[in-house]
């Protein structure tokens, strides 16, 4: 899938980092736009949506987390790509980050080299779930998940916003039903890279799909644990031709 003409938007208050990612991007085919703090990104966005977010975690009005809560929550942003960056080594950073449904995080400083490494790992995961969906609906167990729009509905008629990661991860459990899928195979599906123990990224991952397809009991119901092995998605995946 052709990279160029994607549309990033930037979001830091530093005017230095500002200026030297727009001209970096923009050299290697990206449309940039750039704004210094929340009360800027949420315009931009309003106005036209980016193809991804590079949100700082530290602005002055409003922090990026409270920003990746705001995308996630919307159902025509929810599926952008969003990468944090922060100057905090702290890993509750990252934890809170990827929780909120950031895809990937990067720490400053960094080199515009490994930004962009990640910035087309993120768009060609997005990309390649879109190019050629077989199947416009998988149903399963009291679910069915659109696969064109992203969008997960309930049988009560409850719809549940994903993010790009949550899509990824529950994709590829239904792709692989009653398999056991160990944590490595998780993590290469659905995050490029470990920016944290992989253990860690893996299991908060499916805490969070769990949440989302209300399997929070004690011993989860649809995918289940396998002790020392990684997980299992417990439902029969059925094919439907349209919504």
């Amino acid at each position: 899938m052709s990279q160029s003409g994607k549309s990033i938007l930037l979001v830091d208050d530093d005017q230095e980092i500002r200026e030297l990612l727009e001209t970096y991007l923009s050299r290697a085919g990206f449309q940039v736009r750039s704004v210094a703090d929340g009360e800027g990104f949420r315009r931009a966005m309003a106005e036209e949506a980016a193809d991804l977010v590079i949100l700082d975690v530290m602005l002055p009005d409003e922090d990026g987390f409270s920003l990746c809560r705001w995308v996630r929550a919307h159902q025509r942003l929810a599926q952008v790509p969003i990468i944090m960056l922060t100057a905090s080594s702290d890993e509750a950073d990252r934890v809170i980050g990827l929780e909120l449904g950031a895809d990937d995080y990067l720490g400053k400083p960094f080199s515009p080299r490994e930004l962009l490494a990640r910035i087309k790992a993120l768009l060609r995961r997005v990309g390649f779930g879109q190019e050629r969906p077989v199947v416009e609906v998988l149903a399963f167990d009291e679910w069915r998940l659109d696969m064109i729009s992203h969008r997960l509905f309930h049988l009560d008629g409850e719809e549940v916003i994903l993010s790009g990661a949550d899509f990824a991860l529950l994709k590829l459990f239904l792709d692989h039903p009653q398999q056991i899928l160990d944590r490595d195979t998780i993590a290469n599906a659905t995050r490029g890279r470990e920016v944290m123990p992989l253990e860690r990224i893996v299991d908060m991952a499916v805490s969070r799909l769990r949440q989302r397809l209300r399997d929070t009991g004690k011993a989860p119901r649809l995918i289940r644990t396998v002790r020392g092995a990684g997980y299992l998605l417990a439902a029969q995946v059925t094919p439907h031709h349209h919504a």
